[in-house]
């Protein structure tokens, strides 16, 4: 993976939404790493939230974000646990359109190397609906910091290569926009 820097940076607007029961914007450190490390990396904060572990809240605000054009990604940390609180894929995954089973894996495979087994714990998911890329994290700033480093900030920019998320944000709407195929029996 390298830099092309013959091409431009092209900042996204992307929003953050912390889940927790306890938390507020004052002592939200998950929220601060990621808002923090994605603007610093030139990106737009488009938006910023905190609700409770509530599945109908975390999937409304969400659902806010996929139907606002001017938010590209959504990233959420927090209630990606075991507990009975911890609900953000329950609420989040149903409206994925496409499912990306690759950032849980690469998610899993750098945590396991700072944190070994206990990477278990997470169900760190993520995938597309809207044409807006949505990545659920845990609620530790430390893996915040994990996904936005060694994850996110190449994938999100577009002069990473040999491939990035930014280079194929303008076809993520296609089935949208191609009409249906003439003849099809299927």
């Amino acid at each position: 993976m390298a830099i092309d820097e013959s091409k431009s940076f092209i900042p996204l607007n992307i929003a953050v939404l912390t889940v927790s029961d306890t938390r507020s914007l004052a002592d939200d450190k998950s929220g601060n790493t990621l808002s923090d490390r994605l603007t610093a990396a030139g990106h737009k904060l488009a938006a910023r939230d905190i609700v409770t572990d509530d599945v109908e809240k975390i999937r409304g605000v969400v659902k806010g974000w996929i139907a606002d054009p001017g938010v590209d990604v959504i990233i959420t940390t927090g209630g990606t646990g075991f507990t009975g609180r911890d609900v953000t894929p329950e609420a989040i995954e149903p409206l994925f359109e496409k499912r990306m089973d690759g950032f849980s894996i690469a998610f899993h495979m750098l945590s396991h190397a700072k944190i070994g087994t206990s990477t278990i714990q997470s169900r760190a998911t993520a995938g597309v609906a809207g044409a807006t890329y949505i990545f659920c994290l845990p609620g530790s700033p430390g893996a915040c910091r994990d996904a936005w480093d060694g994850i996110l900030s190449a994938q999100l920019d577009y002069r990473t290569r040999p491939c990035n998320f930014v280079e194929i944000m303008p076809r993520l709407d296609e089935h949208l926009r191609r009409p249906k195929a003439q003849g099809a029996t299927a």
